[in-house]
């Protein structure tokens, strides 16, 4: 196995008197292709956004690479290689495909042109690189509210990879999307951990996370009711009975 990236050390979050995680502890390595399930409500959105930054647990740890991140803002965990997109995007709606890519270059991986001696030039070559990646090369020039909705999936991927992330958080990033469409998005995924991003994938779309990952956790009320690969959970009746019921 190859050495973990993230660690998930019984990590807890409470609402006032609701519990959303109760010691959630999960070990995910490098170059991993890792599915986070769960029913609505199960933990799962809270987990990744106390990992990403979000939100803070309230107890455990989270350690990406060896170092405690639980007290960092979400920036410098993006920084220091965590980034994720969101199930509804959120684009800049006044700016063109482009400069929305733009902005995490600038101020994410390069964190300012002058700083790292880059032209505005060659980071615009980088995007233009990443755009043609995605898919997404022949729509640079286009205002980015002007995109279909499986052009703005693309667009959140892209944006997030502007980071350049050595941990990929897609969130729900195929929700309401077409089968045909379903398995651009998979490709993409695909040849990004082929280039070596870890990725944890958090779907509703059960053919396309398990058709995607090698491990998966199921978790529900805010627990982890079960781990195993896709074949394992799918033939796991606790599994069975959070997503269909007694």
């Amino acid at each position: 196995m190859d050495k973990i990236l993230l660690e998930i050390k019984g990590v807890s979050k409470n609402f006032g008197g609701f519990t959303a995680l109760d010691g959630v502890s999960i070990a995910i390595a490098g170059g991993e292709r890792f599915g986070l399930i769960g029913p609505n409500g199960s933990g799962k959105t809270t987990l990744i956004n106390c990992v990403a930054g979000s939100l803070r647990n309230d107890a455990g740890s989270i350690v990406f690479d060896g170092e405690e991140m639980s007290r960092l803002p979400a920036y410098q965990r993006t920084r220091r290689g965590i980034a994720r997109s969101f199930q509804i995007p959120r684009p800049f709606a006044s700016m063109s495909v482009l400069e929305n890519l733009m902005v995490p270059l600038e101020y994410v991986a390069h964190r300012g042109l002058v700083v790292t001696g880059k032209t505005e030039a060659q980071a615009q070559d980088e995007a233009m690189a990443i755009l043609r990646d995605i898919g997404l090369a022949g729509k640079a020039a286009a205002p980015s509210n002007r995109l279909s909705q499986v052009e703005l999936r693309k667009l959140e991927l892209a944006r997030a990879m502007a980071a350049r992330p050595r941990l990929l958080i897609s969130d729900e990033a195929m929700a309401g999307l077409s089968s045909n469409e379903v398995s651009e998005v998979l490709e993409i995924l695909f040849k990004l951990n082929a280039a070596g991003i870890t990725i944890i994938m958090i779907e509703h779309i059960m053919q396309a996370v398990m058709k995607f990952s090698r491990r998966v956790v199921c978790l529900d009320a805010g627990q982890i009711i079960c781990e195993g690969t896709p074949a394992e959970i799918v033939a796991n009746v606790g599994v069975q009975m959070a997503y269909l019921g007694a």
